[in-house]
């Protein structure tokens, strides 16, 4: 498990969306959490493997962006953003496994010829008979 730096984590405080009453409208308990990755001290394959990630939270720049607003605390919504940082990280420190190439068993190519001669046969079926 790769430990991140609390220092390269950027905090903002926002008005969290959704249901909430009174409390929603005047407390900013939801927070952005924003990390660079490419200024971040991560081992480089690991900072390849996060931006080649596709993720829609990161950003062109290459800014991790996290929005949590689950819990109705700051507190608790800060703990949700780093867990989910941290399974990103974790993910993407993990190399993907490596491809073996197969070759089909022949009972997959007969099934696979057999499907193709049945559709052949429902084809056949639909054509004009011709009165000789």
């Amino acid at each position: 498990m790769i430990r991140i730096d609390p220092d390269e984590i950027e905090w903002s405080a926002i008005r969290a969306q959704g249901a909430g009453g009174q409390n929603v409208n005047k407390v900013s308990s939801a927070l952005h959490l924003r990390y660079d990755i490419g200024a971040s001290s991560l081992p480089d394959d690991v900072k390849h493997r996060l931006l080649q990630s596709g993720d829609q939270r990161i950003t062109s720049t290459g800014v991790l962006v996290i929005k949590a607003q689950r819990f109705r605390t700051q507190e608790r919504n800060r703990q949700d953003a780093l867990a989910r940082l941290q399974a990103l990280v974790d993910a993407a420190a993990r190399p993907p496994a490596e491809r073996r190439p197969t070759r089909p068993t022949r009972a997959s190519k007969r099934r696979r010829v057999e499907s193709k001669v049945k559709r052949g046969r429902i084809k056949e079926g639909r054509r004009k008979i011709s009165g000789e």
